[in-house]
């Protein structure tokens, strides 16, 4: 969405007698590039700071702020590195046992992810963790730990190496699992297995996270996530708490090549999406075909807030992103709400008979 940017300096400070407005901008000159297309971030950011000290909260709020600040500051330099590598984070209990079939499901799904070049996430621990990493290997995994009072010791596969990140607040990072994630594979766990699975869905279905596959993987002959689906159905879909088609965000399967084909099958031609301003726009691997447009804006029409679908060439505002330029662009005006259907329409968009040649 449009950025708009803050002016409580100006509107506040002019008669202090002081120019902050002014000295935040000289400090930004020497601290960011001066061609950054985030000059008006980094000056808002100061400015909260600012706000802070003027109200200046109490010690607990200041902590707070404080670490939230340089946990994000300090993963988004080490994640910088992995930038253009595809992320999958695995979910599942720190409980299973090494001899439980699961835990071979979870090992054979870290193997195969990492032979189609795509790195493991998980939260560090034992059980599906580990298993998940020690079949991806170091080199394609990465692990988000959380700090507890009492030790919370990684994995092997990760403990000691520059792929692990320790966490003070659960709720970053829970955002760093979903916001680095281009797929999401759930295995059978507790609590918090059910607590990522909803949020990640919550989030997915009210656009607040980029819409991705979201894998729930089940042992064969395994009911955990078939009665689960079951509930969701009779109840959230029984009782119109949900659409129908918000159940298109979630696929179910029982084998690890099923879940890797589904993430696959997923990005054949759809790569990613952004917002420019009120267009919404889908970067695509492969340009469609022109029957295939006219059948977009028959068959979807409903997620147009106004007008129709069109093809159209990268936008002067990606200038950010110079590497992406070259993709086809799909964009029309969502009306940010129909995301289950919005996932139709991606699995639309990658089917090979709808790509021009």
């Amino acid at each position: 969405m449009p950025y708009e940017p803050d002016d409580y300096l100006s509107r506040h400070f002019q008669t202090s007698g002081i120019d902050l407005a002014g000295k935040v901008d000289e400090l930004l000159q020497f601290s960011a590039p001066g061609n950054s297309a985030n000059l008006n971030l980094y000056r808002d950011m100061l400015v909260t700071v600012i706000r802070m000290a003027q109200a200046d909260r109490n010690r607990w709020d200041a902590k707070i702020m404080l670490q939230t600040l340089r946990e994000m500051e300090r993963a988004f330099s080490a994640l910088d590195r992995f930038k253009r590598r595809r992320k999958v984070t695995v979910f599942g209990s720190a409980r299973t046992p090494t001899d439980h079939p699961l835990y071979d499901l979870a090992r054979r799904l870290g193997a195969e992810l990492a032979r189609h070049e795509l790195m493991v996430i998980t939260g560090a621990g034992g059980g599906i963790m580990a298993a998940a990493h020690e079949g991806a290997g170091q080199e394609y995994s990465l692990g988000f730990n959380i700090t507890l009072p009492f030790e919370q010791a990684a994995n092997p596969t990760i403990q000691g190496t520059d792929h692990l990140l320790s966490f003070h607040f659960f709720f970053l990072r829970k955002l760093f699992f979903v916001k680095e994630a281009d797929a999401l594979v759930l295995c059978p766990g507790g609590f918090g297995t059910l607590d990522e699975a909803l949020e990640v869905l919550t989030l997915v279905q009210t656009g607040k996270s980029p819409l991705v596959p979201v894998v729930l993987l089940d042992q064969p002959g395994g009911s955990y996530w078939k009665d689960a689906l079951e509930f969701l159905d009779r109840q959230l879909v029984g009782n119109r708490y949900i659409l129908p088609s918000d159940m298109q965000l979630i696929r179910l399967v029982y084998g690890v090549e099923d879940a890797v084909q589904e993430i696959a099958r997923f990005y054949s031609n759809f790569h990613s999406t952004r917002w420019l301003r009120e267009l919404f726009v889908i970067r695509l691997q492969h340009a469609l075909r022109e029957e295939a447009l006219q059948q977009l804006n028959r068959d979807f029409a409903d997620l147009c807030k106004s007008g129709g679908f069109s093809l159209q060439p990268a936008s002067e505002t990606e200038s950010d992103e110079p590497e992406l330029r070259d993709l086809p662009r799909l964009a029309f005006h969502f009306n940010g709400r129909d995301h289950g259907r919005l996932r139709e329409l991606v699995n639309f968009l990658n089917l090979p008979d709808n790509w021009a040649v």
